[in-house]
């Protein structure tokens, strides 16, 4: 464990300029007093680690030094192959610089290995799309890829359900979610999310922007998609479901909605007294009506009322006596 705990430092070190012992204490989860240990054990095999003193100091090696590290363990050399699962880094336009980086880890692990990597390469497939939904054409990902990395603001317009307009951003990000690609960029002092495929006319201006400090696109995505959830649904009904009903719950509403669903009591009729957030009065009487006569909505009004009208107006279609 801690040889491993050493060469994780030492790599480490080799890929940052200075990293301080709370920072290395943290990534290897062990105390700063084993850091201070460990610093010592790589002095100690002629590793030139020197120190810097001070509030922003912290550990670095002597400049020029490099060692070669290739003793990849099985477990590393799965997880690196993972990394070139098939679509998204096509997309990207990476494919080239993945396929060759993979040429390289190749060669450098040892032969017995070889054989076993590209075996497993060749077991696994990412496939974003969900079921029965087309997968999203997008052309301007490279681009979009590239100012990123490069910060340069970029220009667009923008077609949303409101109608099209131009936009100048600076995009800090893009994310891939179930198939389809989010730009995530600043907009007059404003973090705000962009669906790719909605972007045309794309321009890459010749102006460099900083990030807003500090920016975590991890962080930002949870938050958003959080928040986008609870606008979704601000609301709470109260229905009741068969056994049937209950199945169907689960396979037909979104994780949000069944995280925060409520089973109370069942009756001794066989109904099941359930609480879950609801949308609007139109967007819930569509989603209710996925259960058929499996559900009957008991609050609020409003929304039993929309069903009774809707259910009434569909009876009609059906009514045999009709005749128009």
């Amino acid at each position: 464990m801690r040889a491993s705990r050493l060469l994780t430092i030492l790599m480490t070190l080799q890929s940052r300029e200075q990293v301080s012992a709370a920072e290395l204490a943290r990534d290897c989860q062990v105390s700063v007093r084993s850091i201070y240990r460990d610093i010592d054990s790589l002095s100690a095999l002629g590793i030139p680690v020197y120190s810097e003193q001070g509030v922003n100091g912290g550990y670095r090696l002597l400049e020029g030094y490099r060692t070669q590290l290739n003793g990849f363990s099985k477990q590393e050399i799965e997880t690196l192959f993972m990394l070139g699962l098939s679509g998204p880094m096509q997309e990207l336009g990476l494919a080239p610089a993945m396929s060759e980086a993979r040429l390289k880890l190749l060669a450098a692990i040892p032969v017995s290995l070889r054989t076993h990597a590209e075996r497993f390469q060749s077991s696994f497939l990412l496939d974003t799309p969900g079921w029965f939904t087309e997968k999203e054409t997008v052309g301007d990902l490279p681009q979009l890829f590239n100012a990123i990395w490069q910060k340069n603001q970029i220009k667009f317009d923008y077609q949303s359900w409101r109608g099209s307009s131009q936009r100048v951003v600076n995009p800090l990000g893009m994310v891939l979610k179930a198939g389809t690609w989010y730009l995530v960029a600043q907009s007059q002092m404003q973090v705000k999310t962009y669906r790719v495929a909605r972007i045309q006319d794309l321009s890459i201006l010749n102006h460099s922007f900083e990030s807003p400090m500090p920016f975590d696109l991890s962080a930002y995505w949870q938050q958003s998609t959080r928040q986008m959830e609870t606008e979704l649904y601000p609301y709470t009904a109260e229905i009741k479901l068969t056994a049937k009903g209950l199945k169907m719950l689960h396979s037909l509403s979104p994780p949000y909605v069944r995280q925060h669903t409520q089973i109370t009591h069942t009756d001794n009729t066989g109904w099941t007294s359930v609480t879950l957030p609801s949308g609007k009065t139109e967007q819930a009487v569509v989603e209710m009506l996925r259960f058929g006569p499996e559900v009957q909505v008991i609050q609020p009004e409003a929304l039993r009322q929309a069903m009774k009208d809707v259910i009434e107006v569909m009876g009609q279609y059906y009514d045999e006596s009709r005749t128009d």
